[in-house]
């Protein structure tokens, strides 16, 4: 009895999973699916070609065997694997809006406020509304005309930071000095403040603060949520929803103070403007009475 068992149980699981790979591979067959690794491991899919050190080098190496397309499995999500320049062109030209959302993970939920933000947002009539207003308040030319000391005065003080090391005899790293020009753009586009470098403009206390903020932002946008490619073990990824929810809060209370910062000014330009107006309004009632 014992060996009929213990030969049931070494049986009927491989079985089982050949049956599995094979009904998977004439599944792909029926739907018109590019091509895909055979090794399709039943939950985690193809995430099992990730666990090495250099997962870049396995999907070039998938590439190379299976086709210029190919369709992998992370868990329950499909991502279509694309390394040849003509495929590349066909996705984001003339199939553009088919791939135009992006995934939704446990990020976006927390840092782009409920995948509501330009960059997190599905392709529909709300980023459409956010495109526009970018392009009016931002990305206009009468805006960039407007703002085009401000770029540049940012380029100046970068060459300025350059030479310097450069007398110093220290190395630059471009990356850093590259990505802090694009933030402090940027800030001073929407702001009217760089956070970034050493200039007396820089406020030291906000900007360690925003820095850090944004540390964090690159940090956990980029960490690895198991739950978001199998659901069934997303109570894994408790510690790391905690930690969005603490950046959260702790972005809403920094940004919330620039708010009301130009909410304070606006009120007192406006008090200026009006106090101006009543004072040259009574200049010209004296002049004519």
């Amino acid at each position: 009895m014992d060996y009929t068992a213990i030969t049931q149980f070494l049986f009927y699981p491989p079985l089982l999973f050949l049956l599995y790979l094979i009904s998977n591979h004439f599944h792909r067959k029926f739907k018109n699916y590019p091509p895909a690794p055979f090794l399709t491991l039943p939950v985690v899919g193809h995430l099992i070609y990730l666990l090495n050190k250099h997962p870049h080098k396995t999907l070039t190496h998938i590439s190379k065997r299976c086709g210029p397309v190919v369709l992998l499995k992370f868990g329950s999500r499909k991502v279509l694997l694309v390394s040849s320049p003509s495929a590349v062109e066909e996705c984001l030209s003339r199939n553009d809006v088919v791939f135009a959302n992006r995934p939704r993970l446990l990020p976006g939920k927390h840092i782009e406020y409920d995948y509501t933000s330009l960059a997190a947002t599905p392709y529909g009539d709300h980023w459409r509304n956010l495109r526009k207003i970018v392009a009016t308040e931002i990305l206009s030319g009468n805006r960039l005309q407007a703002l085009q000391q401000i770029r540049a005065d940012e380029v100046k003080s970068m060459i300025r930071k350059l030479d310097s090391s450069s007398k110093a005899e220290s190395p630059a790293d471009m990356k850093t000095v590259l990505f802090e020009l694009m933030l402090n753009l940027m800030l001073r586009m929407i702001a009217g403040k760089s956070y970034y470098g050493d200039d007396e403009e820089v406020h030291v206390k906000a900007a360690a603060r925003f820095r850090e903020i944004v540390r964090e932002i690159f940090l956990l946008s980029g960490a690895t949520n198991v739950g978001d490619y199998v659901p069934s073990l997303s109570r894994l990824s408790v510690k790391l929803e905690e930690s969005l929810r603490q950046l959260q809060l702790k972005r809403d209370a920094y940004l919330y103070t620039k708010i009301e910062f130009w909410e304070i000014m606006a009120c007192t330009l406006g008090c200026l403007s009006l106090v101006f107006i009543i004072k040259q309004s009574y200049g010209e009632l004296q002049s004519n009475p």
